[in-house]
């Protein structure tokens, strides 16, 4: 079961991994993304951070899609965090199963607008975040598990 997807740009750090992941109950995180899942400096170091109560797995997009379609994460109950806007919207758009997505963190880069404490976002992701909503994906902005609910379509109005 997928509890939530998270985008940070961070991944894993001590709010995800022990805020978040108690929060949720999840007993498994999943960080969805190519790079990561290719490097294995980056996936060492992320082990450091992960919680003692949690599996850590490390999958490209693609490879986090088959793992869901296929059922092997059903088992578990599954915190997804990627790094960015558009692997949110790669994962979401071929995993039915992903029903919230929380904009958590998203960095300053050309063109984007700050919508939020530390949510910026360009016209494209604009249009992917709200192709995800379009599509019956509640699209949350929020840092912290006790931060009020804020949906993402009433910031960029």
């Amino acid at each position: 079961m997928i509890t939530m997807t998270r985008i940070d740009y961070r991944l894993l750090h001590g709010q995800v991994a022990f805020a978040w992941t108690n929060n949720l109950s999840a007993n498994a995180i999943l960080i969805a993304n190519d790079e990561v899942a290719n490097d294995v400096f980056r996936k060492k170091t992320f082990q450091l951070a992960k919680p003692d109560n949690a599996k850590l797995i490390f999958k490209t997009i693609e490879d986090s899609a088959k793992a869901i379609a296929s059922g092997v994460t059903d088992k578990y109950r599954v915190f997804i965090v990627v790094e960015t806007i558009a692997d949110a919207y790669r994962l979401a758009m071929q995993v039915p199963e992903i029903k919230v997505v929380d904009l958590g963190l998203a960095n300053d880069k050309d063109g984007a607008i700050n919508i939020a404490k530390s949510v910026y976002v360009t016209k494209k992701e604009i249009k992917q975040l709200t192709e995800l909503e379009d599509k019956g994906v509640q699209v949350l902005v929020k840092q912290a598990p006790g931060d009020s609910d804020i949906e993402f379509s009433s910031l960029i109005k």
